[in-house]
């Protein structure tokens, strides 16, 4: 089955999140004392815009991301500050695996017959090797980067908007700008004073931070 577009869902969030990150960069200026309710805004904001950005690694999100393919995943996992549970193609048998269609594929008659037929030319081929009784760990070496293959990805929110900064720009590969745009707009409602500034174009699944950081 061919998916349309990705399914990004958060998980798991700390609690009070941009509090929390009031409270530990106040720490460091012993200003303690000027903490009220809604004072976390402006003192994050311009935490943000001086540099002072590790304070933010004190809060963590969590999302569990489906309809992706494994290309998209293998470009996630190169952000090492981050923990990854991934679908594993050693123990789930995949004869009847989902897979995405590039964009640019997909527009495109003549190429997008000649992908779907590659796709169920490699999960025939995969079939056939199961019943020959080849392990699923090395039947999969067939299997294309199309694939759907589910992740549960962890990150503190500083290295968030990092990724944020470099995978929504517009130079950054389709899927992972449509991915990471569907996590920053969750964060944006859940930590808007730390993830607000990102100025999104949803048409082009882009956004770009306007707070300058030093």
């Amino acid at each position: 089955m061919e998916i349309n577009r990705p399914t990004v869902t958060l998980l798991a969030i700390t609690p009070h999140a941009e509090k929390l990150i009031e409270e530990a960069g106040r720490t460091c200026y012993l200003s303690l004392d000027k903490m009220s309710d809604g004072t976390e805004k402006n003192f994050i904001r311009n935490c943000i815009k001086n540099g002072h950005l590790s304070i933010l690694e004190h809060a963590s999100a969590t999302f569990r991301i489906q309809g992706a393919s494994r290309a998209f995943t293998h470009q996630l996992v190169r952000h090492r500050i981050a923990s990854y549970s991934q679908q594993s193609q050693r123990y789930v048998d995949e004869q009847e695996f989902h897979y995405i269609v590039p964009p640019e594929i997909e527009k495109n008659e003549e190429a997008l017959a000649l992908f779907r037929a590659f796709i169920e030319h490699s999960r025939a081929t995969y079939k056939k090797l199961r019943e020959l009784g080849i392990k699923k760990e090395d039947a999969r070496f067939v299997l294309p980067n199309a694939l759907e293959s589910q992740i549960v990805f962890s990150a503190n929110f500083r290295e968030l908007r990092f990724i944020f900064t470099l995978r929504l720009h517009p130079s950054a590969q389709w899927e992972i700008r449509r991915v990471c745009l569907e996590m920053l707009k969750i964060m944006q409602r859940e930590a808007p004073s730390v993830f607000g500034d990102f100025a999104i174009d949803e048409k082009n699944w882009t956004a770009m931070p306007q707070l300058r950081e030093k």
